[in-house]
C-alpha cells in the first residue's frame, strides 16, 4: 500500500518487476548474533543508506539458529526508523521527565521448529538518507549462566535491502506549468524547496481524461518516515476544481517528490498541467557585531562566514513569490561547538538570550545533519526573564526538524508539512521548560518561539521577553546518573550511546527505580558478599594447626582478594576498590581455582615433593586458562577434575594395597568427609544452577561459606611428628640397624 509499511511478506525473495525508468539496487550487511534484551546495547543495530528518488524499498529479514536441539523457540523483534536509531523499550520502563518518545515501528519474526525463517517489509516512497534496523531477542532471564556449562544456542540475524529507484523524473519549476500525460504506470515529479519557504501550493490545471469525467488523478506528496508518517495523498476525482494541496512549512533545502497515478484504468489516459507555487518569507537576521567589517554596509552570516544581503534585497535563489509583508521570522545565528564524540554545544553569538515578541517568531537553527549526531540525546532548556513575564503572557515554542513552525497565529500544534513538532510553553507561573529528544533524526532542527496573549492580544503588542536557551547534544542524559554507566557503542563507523544500569535501576537513563535497591539493601549486599569470606578463617586455622602452610597461604590469598573484589564489584554507594577492578577480578578467580586445586591434592596424601610440584603446575595452568577465558567454566573445572582423578587413584591404590577401605575410620567418614562432600556438592549446585541477578547477593555468599567450610572439613589429618625411628642394635663399625616402630594410623587418615 502506497505510503505505508506493509507487514510480513512471503518467506522467499524474488526480483521486483521494474517499469520503464526504474532501476533496482541491492544492499546487504554482515549478519550479527542476536542477544536477549537487557539494555540498548543488547540490540543489534544495522545502518543502511537509501539513495534519493527511491520509490520502493523492501527489507528481506533472515533469521537462523545454530545449536541444534539446545535451541528453543524464539520470537525476534525488529525495529525500523528513518534518520536515527529506533528508540525502543522492550522492558516497559519509564523515561526521564520531559522526554518525548515516539513508539518505534516494529515487526516480529517467529522462529520455531525451522532452522531458518524469512520475512519481508515493504515501504513505499521512503525518505532518502539513513535508515536504521535494530533486532533483539525477548528480554533476558535473570538466571546467571556459566559459559561452557549450559548448552549454547546462537540466533543469527541478517537484513538485506532491495531498493527500486526512479531515473526518469520530471522537474517542476516554481510557477511554471508542467504539462503531463498519465498512462497506466505512475509518473514521478519533484520540486526543490529552498530555505525560508513559507508555503508550497501544488495545483493541477487543465485536467482531461479519456476514460471518465473529472480528473481521476491521485497525487502522493512527500516521503514516508517511520515510525511516524505524514505523507500527503490528494485524490482529485471529486475535489473542487482546480485541485490543490497546500503545504505549510515544507522541508527546507531539499527535493520534494510527487507521484501521480491515474485512476481510469490501464487503457485510459489523463492529461494535466502541474504547477508548484512557493511562497517565501523575509527573514530578519540579527546583526553579529564581532564579525562586522570596516564597511558598515556589509555584514556576514554567522553560520557560513559569507557576505549576506540585507532582507530587502535578499535573493532566495529561485523564482517564486516573495512575501513583501513584514518579516515572517527573526533569525538568531547559532554557533555549533563540537566538544567530544556525540557531544555538541549550541550557543547564540554575541548574546545570551533570545528576544521574543508577538509580531514575528524568533528562530534558531540547530545543525544536526552531519550523520554522526543521531546517536545521542538533544536537550533543550528555556528560561524566561522573571521581570519581563506578565501574568497574561505566554511564550509558545516549537522544536521541529527539516523546517520551523511559523503558524503561531493560527495554530499551536507545532505541525509542519511532514513533521509533528515538540511543543513547549513558558508563563509567569512556569518560567522554565525542558525537552529531551533521544536519538534525534539527522537533519537541521529549528527552535521557534513567539509571545502570545490568549485573553487579550492587544496587551502583547509592545511586550518583549528575553528567553535564555541551553542547547546541548549529549551521549547520555546526566551521564546515566549515579546508578548507570554511559557506554559508547559502535556499528562500523557509526557511534551511538546507551546507558547500562545497576543496583536494580532501569530505564533509558537509569531513572526508573521501580525495582531499584535501597541504600540499606546495597550495604547489606556488600556486607554479605565480603564478610562471608571470613569463613575462610576456618580452613586457614585448620591448615596452620596441621602444618599445611602452603594450603593456608592459598586460602588467605583467596579470602583477601575475594573480599576486596566483591567490595569493588558493588553498584551504587557501597563501593571500595583498592586495585583496578580487572586485577581484583582476576585474582579472585585465580584464588578460587587454586583453593579447590590444593584442597583435593592435599586429600590425596602425596609425597611432599610431588605434592608441591603439582601445586605449582596446577596453579600455573589455572592462571593461563583464566587469561584465555575468564568466564569459561571448563578452564577452571578441568584442572580440578584432574586433581580429583589423582586423589581417587591414590585412595584406590591404598585400598588395594591394604585390602581395606580407605580411610578406614567411620568417624572420619561420618564427621568430616561426608559433611564436607555434601557442602561442596550443595555449593557447586548453587553456583552452577541457582544464581540469578536478584538472588546473587545471598546465593553467592552461601557459595563462599560452603566452599570454605568444605575445605576445612576435607583437609586430612596431620602427619605424626613423634620419634618413629629407634635403634635396636649397634655394631662396632658404627653402623646401626634400625627398625620403624611407628604404627600407621590409617584409622584417622
Amino acid at each position: 500500500m502506497a505510503g505505508q509499511a506493509s507487514g510480513l511478506g512471503p518467506s522467499r525473495t524474488r526480483d521486483l518487476p521494474l517499469e520503464v525508468g526504474l532501476v533496482s539496487e541491492h544492499f546487504s550487511q554482515a549478519p550479527q548474533k542476536l542477544s536477549f534484551y537487557s539494555w540498548y546495547g543488547s540490540a543489534r543495530l544495522f545502518r543502511f543508506r537509501v539513495p534519493p528518488d527511491t520509490v520502493l524499498l523492501r527489507w528481506l529479514l533472515q533469521v537462523s539458529r545454530e545449536g541444534g536441539t539446545a535451541c528453543t523457540d524464539a520470537e525476534i523483534t525488529v525495529h525500523f526508523r528513518s534518520g536515527a536509531p529506533p528508540v525502543i523499550n522492550p522492558l516497559g520502563t519509564s523515561f526521564p521527565d520531559d522526554t518525548s518518545v515516539q513508539p518505534s515501528f516494529q515487526v516480529r519474526v517467529p522462529l520455531s521448529a525451522a532452522l531458518l525463517s524469512n520475512a519481508s517489509v515493504n515501504v513505499s516512497h521512503p525518505a532518502p538518507g539513513d535508515w536504521f534496523v535494530a533486532a533483539h531477542l525477548p528480554p533476558s532471564s535473570q538466571k546467571i549462566e556459566l559459559k561452557g556449562l549450559a548448552p549454547t544456542c546462537a540466533y543469527v540475524f541478517q537484513p538485506d535491502l532491495l531498493v527500486t529507484r526512479v531515473v526518469e523524473i520530471s522537474i517542476m519549476e516554481p510557477d511554471v506549468p508542467l504539462p503531463h500525460t498519465l498512462l497506466s504506470h505512475p509518473s514521478y515529479l519533484k520540486v526543490f524547496v529552498p530555505d525560508y519557504t513559507r508555503e508550497l501550493l501544488l495545483e493541477l490545471r487543465d485536467c482531461v481524461s479519456s476514460g471518465s469525467l473529472g480528473c481521476p488523478v491521485r497525487l502522493t506528496v512527500g516521503p514516508v518516515t517511520l515510525p511516524s508518517n505524514f505523507q500527503k495523498v490528494l485524490t482529485c476525482t471529486s475535489a473542487p476544481w482546480p485541485c490543490r494541496l497546500l503545504l505549510p512549512s515544507p522541508p527546507w533545502d531539499r527535493w520534494l517528490q510527487v507521484t501521480a497515478e491515474s485512476l481510469v484504468g490501464p487503457l485510459g489516459t489523463v492529461t494535466f498541467s502541474a504547477v508548484a507555487a512557493l511562497t517565501a518569507c523575509r527573514p530578519q537576521s540579527v546583526t553579529i557585531r564581532p564579525l562586522l567589517q570596516s564597511s558598515q554596509n556589509q555584514s556576514f552570516n554567522a553560520s557560513t562566514g559569507l557576505p549576506s544581503l540585507s532582507p530587502d534585497h535578499q535573493d532566495l535563489g529561485r523564482s517564486g513569490r516573495v512575501d513583501r509583508s513584514p518579516f515572517c521570522l527573526t533569525n538568531y545565528p547559532v554557533m555549533r561547538e563540537d566538544t567530544d564524540v556525540v557531544s555538541v554545544h549550541f550557543q547564540l553569538l554575541d548574546r545570551v538570550s533570545v528576544r521574543v515578541c508577538q509580531n514575528t517568531p524568533s528562530m534558531m537553527r540547530l545543525r544536526l545533519n552531519t550523520g554522526m549526531d543521531s546517536g545521542g540525546s538533544l536537550t533543550i532548556s528555556l528560561r524566561a526573564n522573571k521581570t519581563e513575564m506578565r501574568n497574561e503572557t505566554v511564550i509558545v515554542a516549537c522544536v521541529n526538524a527539516a523546517s520551523p513552525f511559523l503558524g503561531f497565529n493560527s495554530s499551536l500544534n507545532c505541525t509542519t508539512a511532514f513533521f509533528q513538532g515538540y511543543p513547549l510553553s513558558l508563563s509567569a507561573w512556569s518560567r522554565r521548560a525542558n525537552l529531551i529528544i533521544p536519538y534525534p533524526e539527522t537533519d537541521n532542527w529549528y527552535l521557534s518561539l513567539q509571545l502570545m496573549c490568549p485573553e487579550n492580544a492587544e496587551e502583547c503588542e509592545q511586550a518583549v521577553v528575553h528567553v535564555e536557551t541551553t542547547l546541548y547534544l549529549v551521549p547520555c542524559l546526566n551521564d546515566c546518573g549515579p546508578y548507570g554507566q554511559c557506554l559508547l557503542l559502535r556499528r562500523h563507523s557509526y557511534l551511538y550511546a546507551g546507558c547500562s544500569c545497576k543496583a536494580g535501576w532501569r530505564g533509558w537513563s537509569c531513572t526508573d527505580n521501580s525495582t531499584a535497591q535501597t541504600v540499606a539493601q546495597q550495604r547489606a549486599a556488600a556486607l554479605l558478599l565480603t564478610l562471608s569470606n571470613l569463613m575462610f578463617l576456618a580452613p586457614i586455622t585448620v591448615s596452620v594447626q596441621r602444618f599445611f602452610l602452603v594450603e593456608a597461604s592459598v586460602y588467605a590469598y583467596t579470602m583477601f582478594f575475594s573480599t576486596f573484589y566483591h567490595a569493588c564489584d558493588q553498584p551504587g554507594e557501597a563501593v571500595l576498590c583498592i586495585l583496578n577492578y580487572d586485577t581484583l577480578q582476576y585474582c579472585d578467580f585465580l584464588g578460587s581455582g587454586a583453593a579447590i586445586w590444593v584442597t583435593i591434592l592435599c586429600m590425596a596424601r602425596l609425597k611432599a615433593v610431588l605434592k608441591y610440584v603439582l601445586f605449582l603446575l596446577g596453579t600455573l595452568v589455572i592462571a593461563m586458562s583464566l587469561q584465555l577465558d575468564r568466564r569459561g567454566i571448563w578452564n577452571m573445572l578441568g584442572p580440578c577434575l584432574f586433581a580429583f582423578v589423582i586423589m581417587a587413584s591414590m585412595w584406590t591404590y591404598r585400598c588395594g594395597h591394604r585390602r581395606q577401605c580407605y580411610p578406614t575410620s567411620w568417624q572420619r567418614w561420618t564427621f568430616y568427609l561426608l559433611p564436607g562432600i555434601s557442602m561442596a556438592s550443595v555449593g557447586v549446585a548453587i553456583y552452577t544452577s541457582m544464581m540469578t541477578s536478584d538472588n546473587y547477593y545471598y546465593t553467592h555468599s552461601i557459595w563462599h561459606v560452603l566452599l570454605a567450610g568444605s575445605a576445612a572439613l576435607l583437609l586430612p589429618p596431620p602427619d605424626e611428628h613423634t620419634e618413629p625411628w629407634t635403634c635396636s642394635q649397634k655394631f662396632p663399625c658404627h653402623y646401626q640397624i634400625c627398625k620403624n616402630d611407628r604404627e600407621e594410623l590409617y584409622t584417622v587418615t
